[in-house]
């Protein structure tokens, strides 16, 4: 049977204490933030943690694969890599392969990416009039992956109302939890 205590625990509550779980629950998005902006400032990337979304890497990774990343500046770009990316028009970051690299007397670099479970390459994918990739298209560089972590955000983009009750039920247990 469904049990309403914690309706018991907020009537107990006086001000002070409902003020003293607002800030652990503050204290806890903050630090969250803060670990968060330090890991970009240490992998050099945007966003050092992604999940694969799609099936198009398997079998290197699969859907729901959680990616760790870097993406320091003077490191090259070889083929072979696989690199995570964005381009104009997308908001969602593509985990794919580098194939085929050109350097030019510059110092410019181009590239071109595929999935490793794709038929062809990823031309179709880059924004209109784009044939290859630059390297301030990359969000970073896969250096290791945790297998199936991210199936977790997975379920939560494809069921809102999922995320919105576990995010729900977490911000009431911070309130209500005393200890």
């Amino acid at each position: 049977m469904l049990s309403f205590d914690f309706i018991d625990d907020l009537r107990r509550m006086n001000l002070r204490q409902y003020f003293y779980q607002l800030l652990n629950f503050a204290m806890i998005v903050s630090s969250a933030l803060m670990i968060w902006k330090g890991l970009m400032v240490v992998t050099g990337s945007e966003s050092p943690i992604v999940v694969v979304l799609s099936g198009s890497m398997e079998p290197a990774f699969h859907r729901g694969d959680l990616l760790l990343l870097t993406n320091h500046e003077q490191e090259p770009i070889r083929a072979g890599e696989i690199v995570v990316f964005k381009v104009d028009g997308r908001d969602i970051p593509i985990v794919h392969r580098v194939i085929k690299v050109h350097e030019k007397d510059d110092g410019s670099v181009k590239f071109l990416t595929k999935g490793d479970n794709n038929n062809v390459d990823d031309r179709g994918l880059y924004a209109d009039g784009q044939a290859w990739l630059t390297r301030k298209d990359v969000v970073g560089r896969a250096r290791g992956f945790v297998p199936l972590v991210g199936v977790v955000t997975i379920i939560m983009n494809d069921y809102p109302k999922v995320k919105y009750a576990v995010l729900a039920g977490l911000g009431l247990f911070v309130l209500v939890h005393r200890e």
